[in-house]
């Protein structure tokens, strides 16, 4: 058969799948979606109105776990549950687990691991990563191949720009006392981190902070100020004009 679409799944009025495309039991899609070729929506998915899926996507993948991996086996994790109006580019994998909103963009081979929520009017850009037990917020920016570690937050209106990287082991993977310090990092609202800097496990960045491009970040940063160096230092406040509040934003 070109394509395997469970008798157990239901599909809304309007929706157009593509060929070779595989549908699983208890698979729910909404109205008017756009299912591209040679998709995989695994069990139990839950999918909105008017989505667009392209090619080659996975919903729903089950997480693989290394012997050696930090993280241990769970109990079933939920199915994935995506809102309405959103958009999957090409070979994206979204985890089992996963929950994101209404109006959220996932570009071409972005990948958002298990047990991660994103906001409404997010967008993920290409090839980003946003790994496990990770939140994101509405109306933020996550550009072409930044990497979100595990265990992290990003409030809402937050901006980072391509290349970023954040951490979540000071350790770097050596000895027990790791584990009592394990921490992603915390944007919070209207936190803009520049190009290709580098976040340290467990730092906060203050709302409406501005990290500089390549920046490395080693300590909090406070609410308002732009920091910039190696390691990163104050460099003056955000001007106001720029500051959310004057933004006029829902």
């Amino acid at each position: 058969m070109e394509n395997y679409i469970s008798d157990k799944a239901i599909l809304g009025n309007g929706t157009a799948v593509g060929h070779f495309t595989v549908i699983e039991d208890f698979v729910m899609i909404g109205e008017n979606c756009q299912i591209g070729h040679n998709v995989v929506i695994r069990e139990g998915s839950v999918i909105g109105d008017n989505v667009r899926i392209d090619d080659c996507t996975v919903i729903g993948k089950q997480p693989m776990r290394a012997k050696r991996s930090i993280f241990k086996d769970e109990k079933k994790l939920p199915p994935v549950k995506i809102g309405n109006n959103c958009m999957f580019g090409a070979q994206v994998v979204i985890y089992t687990g996963c929950e994101l909103a209404d109006n959220i963009l996932v570009a071409d081979g972005a990948a958002v691991r298990e047990n991660v929520t994103i906001g409404e009017y997010t967008i993920i850009g290409r090839s980003a990563t946003v790994e496990n037990f990770t939140t994101i917020g509405k109306k933020c920016k996550l550009e072409t191949n930044c990497y979100i570690t595990a265990y992290s937050q990003v409030g809402d209106y937050c901006f980072i720009a391509p290349g970023v990287h954040t951490t979540n082991d000071n350790f770097l993977g050596r000895t027990e006392e790791r584990f009592k310090h394990f921490k992603g990092v915390t944007i919070k609202t209207g936190g803009r981190i520049g190009g290709h800097a580098v976040i340290l496990p467990g730092r906060v960045i203050g709302e409406d902070a501005v990290v500089g491009a390549g920046a490395v970040v080693t300590r909090d940063v406070e609410p308002g100020t732009i920091v910039i160096g190696a390691p990163a230092k104050f460099f003056r406040n955000v001007p106001e004009e720029q500051l959310l509040k004057n933004q006029g934003w829902d």
